[in-house]
């Protein structure tokens, strides 16, 4: 990000799904692979937490998996990886390529002065705006095109999600910005 605009955007956290496996023996898997845990009668699937990187997956007897905690497409990489080899060693038949792709990237962003809430309702008065300050102390902006939600606070700090990719982020932030410089 070597774009001075984008400084303060910050990758909180990504999450990527996919298939691993044509089918995982979860009690097998949770009993031989450490920090692999298994409770059925809580979550229908395996939680595998691993350190380094620092991803928690969730590992399901389809062997479709969801990774979190994911900070960048390094430790997405290396995470995998880490999974797929513990999986293999487990005595699981893997994929030689698993079919793993980032479903959600999760952005903080400071756009750096105060917003006023009420008056991006006032103004802008969308119906892809939501803003319940009694429930809720954000404003909830849904951008239509790239499909990405926003969450404004009045403080100037901005959450976006529903990216799959840091282009679709920086458009939707790009298109926030717009819309708030002709309030602000």
């Amino acid at each position: 990000m070597a774009d001075k605009k984008y400084d303060s955007l910050k990758i909180e956290n990504i999450v990527a799904s996919g298939v691993i496996a044509d089918s995982i023996d979860l009690a097998d898997v949770s009993g031989k692979i450490k920090s692999c845990e298994l409770n059925t009668k809580r979550f229908p699937g395996a939680v595998y937490r691993i350190e380094n990187p620092k991803i928690a997956s969730l590992i399901f007897s389809s062997g479709k998996v969801v990774l979190t905690g994911i900070r960048d497409n390094k430790a997405l990489t290396d995470g995998l990886r880490i999974i797929m080899r513990s999986l293999k060693d487990a005595g699981v038949d893997t994929y030689n390529e698993p079919k793993v792709a980032i479903t959600n990237i999760v952005c903080s962003y400071d756009i750096g002065k105060y917003i006023n809430l009420n008056k991006v309702v006032i103004t802008l008065n969308l119906e892809n705006i939501e803003y319940e300050p009694e429930q809720f102390p954000g404003l909830v902006y849904r951008i239509k095109d790239p499909k990405i939600v926003a969450l404004l606070f009045s403080s100037g700090k901005i959450i976006l999600t529903g990216g799959k990719n840091l282009e679709d982020i920086k458009k939707g932030l790009d298109f926030l910005e717009q819309k708030l410089e002709t309030i602000m």
